[in-house]
């Protein structure tokens, strides 16, 4: 800490770097599989691609907090492990039964259902695993990632299932599944990322309520995309959760009322870093980024 009581920043890495060192940790853990098959699936999965998104967010968190961003490699690859996870199953035929993932085909249009569905499975346990190797409170961090994944499944089934309380209006069952689905693990990482730091509790719930908005932002985000933005330049097929009846924002807000969410989204992020000191520079750059990025 500094004499104004916020974490003492540490320099921080470019973007780049950070994801440079993601990859080849994560080129590291998946050579734990053993089933040659099984491994290349994974790594088909995880290393073909991808923004890194929740690994950059634990790494800069863990900066803000006063460490250096590579303390929290471990809680870094085991969120980037769950939602390469997540990716692997909501392209399956009993969800999504999507073609087309990051500009190639899906994990079980590759490799088979059968491959697909034992990658995600290995992927989200050695996530755990790797989480526990953490060097500081490896316990509060592995429970953190446990815990992000139910929510991320809950808000999944409810999107895909139903059965989201009665009392909800659409909007408030829309906010429900994608503070699950998809806030969950971007709010974790970033708790994470301060947990890797051994930070005090005031500087890892500043770091939650930052994911939290974020983290519903780049659904809201997301939602925009995918109504404006073509197949080809996405990576992705747009216009499904359209197409399958889906809630998505601009179906329950318009694109206007969309965009308005994401400005009030934004501020809210920027605002649980108030309280951050100077050391929050790179995360409100990264909150910035990611409510103007185009795929």
């Amino acid at each position: 800490m500094n004499q104004t009581g916020h974490p003492a920043p540490v320099p921080a890495e470019g973007d780049d770097a950070i994801r440079e060192r993601i990859d080849r940790a994560l080129e590291t853990y998946l050579q734990r599989i053993r089933h040659v098959g099984l491994r290349e699936a994974a790594e088909y999965a995880v290393l073909g691609g991808g923004k890194r998104v929740r690994p950059l967010i634990a790494c800069r968190a863990c900066e803000l907090a006063g460490a250096p961003g590579s303390q929290a490699i471990p809680a870094a690859c085991a969120f980037e492990l769950i939602h390469a996870f997540s990716l692997i199953h909501d392209d399956l035929p009993a969800l999504d039964d999507d073609d087309l993932r990051r500009g190639r085909p899906t994990v079980h249009r590759q490799f088979g259902e059968c491959t697909a569905i034992l990658a995600g499975d290995v992927l989200q346990s050695m996530a755990m695993v790797v989480a526990s190797e953490s060097d500081h409170r490896a316990d509060q961090i592995a429970r953190e990632v446990g815990e992000a994944t139910i929510a991320m499944i809950e808000g999944q089934s409810w999107d895909t299932l139903g059965g989201t309380p009665e009392d909800l209006d659409e909007p408030g069952m829309l906010e429900l599944i994608h503070r699950n689905k998809t806030a969950a693990l971007i709010r974790g990482s970033a708790r994470c990322g301060a947990l890797a730091a051994d930070a005090p509790p005031a500087v890892v719930d500043a770091m939650g309520r930052w994911g939290e908005a974020v983290g519903l932002m780049f659904q809201v985000v997301d939602d925009l995309l995918d109504e404006t933005q073509s197949t080809q330049h996405l990576g992705k097929t747009a216009g499904k959760d359209r197409d399958q009846g889906k809630r998505t924002y601009p179906a329950v807000h318009g694109i206007e009322g969309t965009k308005r969410t994401i400005e009030s989204l934004e501020q809210a992020a920027e605002s649980a870093l108030e309280a951050c000191g100077a050391g929050s520079s790179p995360l409100r750059e990264l909150t910035a980024s990611l409510a103007r990025r185009t795929r």
